[in-house]
């Protein structure tokens, strides 16, 4: 009997080996016949190796996973990888093989094996009207970081956004400040503000975004300023004019 064969689609690459380990010892007879880490090289290994799973990232560079899938409906088994909720629960509702949210759980991932053995003697779900679907909700309703990833040396540390006190622009670079410490991440702060809720994290300088729920007080300065204290640091964040009027009812 011939081996089961995979494509994994990861564009961070500690996710990606920590998925490939993860497999390794979960399903030892899985062929991992492909990588890619953006849409279009996914589309190559699609065209190249016959994969009976796709290990999807939802959200990719170049081109993305609900794109991906779409090329492969009806050819391989499908599982979403995404850090959103709303992608997730979706795609399990409607027939998809599985979802993996991120960061990656080990007893979750035993359970898509599982599944993934028995629907492995089934042919692959046809997928047009799920991907139509989570096209729809992509329009009517964002979807908002859950976590933010923080390499160290060889190791990864994974916070979560109920963590984060603020982000702050530092060069090219974005600090991420929660109660225990600071971290660079290389995404700049304009990204951020399009992949955060925005009921919870408010910009307040073109430089600066805090987390609602980390603002113990609004102080005012002899010139009518604005500034931030923090409820588990000790430093405050300057509220710029342009952004002032949002804590004016506050």
């Amino acid at each position: 009997m011939n081996r089961p064969t995979a494509i994994i689609v990861e564009d961070e690459p500690l996710l990606l080996g920590e998925l490939k380990e993860a497999l390794a010892a979960l399903w030892p007879e899985l062929a991992i016949v492909a990588e890619a880490e953006d849409g279009v090289q996914a589309v190559r290994a699609l065209e190249s190796q016959r994969a009976d799973i796709l290990f999807l990232d939802i959200e990719l560079p170049r081109m993305n996973g609900l794109e991906v899938a779409a090329l492969a409906s009806g050819r391989s088994h499908v599982v979403f990888v995404t850090a959103y909720d709303r992608y997730a629960v979706a795609a399990f509702d409607r027939g998809a093989v599985d979802y993996l949210l991120k960061p990656l759980s080990r007893p979750r991932l035993a359970s898509a094996v599982e599944r993934l053995r028995e629907r492995l003697r089934d042919t692959p779900a046809r997928l047009e009207g799920l991907l139509q679907m989570l096209a729809d909700r992509g329009t009517a309703a964002r979807p908002y970081l859950r976590w933010i990833c923080v390499e160290q040396g060889r190791s990864m540390q994974l916070i979560t956004c109920e963590e984060i006190c603020y982000f702050q622009a530092d060069n090219k670079y974005t600090l991420v400040a929660t109660a225990s410490g600071e971290s660079l991440i290389n995404k700049t702060i304009r990204e951020l503000v399009g992949e955060l809720d925005p009921e919870i994290f408010l910009q307040v300088h073109r430089g600066t975004v805090v987390n609602v729920n980390a603002i113990a007080a609004i102080d005012r300065d002899l010139r009518g300023g604005l500034k931030l204290r923090l409820k588990r640091r000790d430093e405050s964040l300057a509220v710029s004019a342009s952004f002032a009027h949002r804590f004016r009812h506050m």
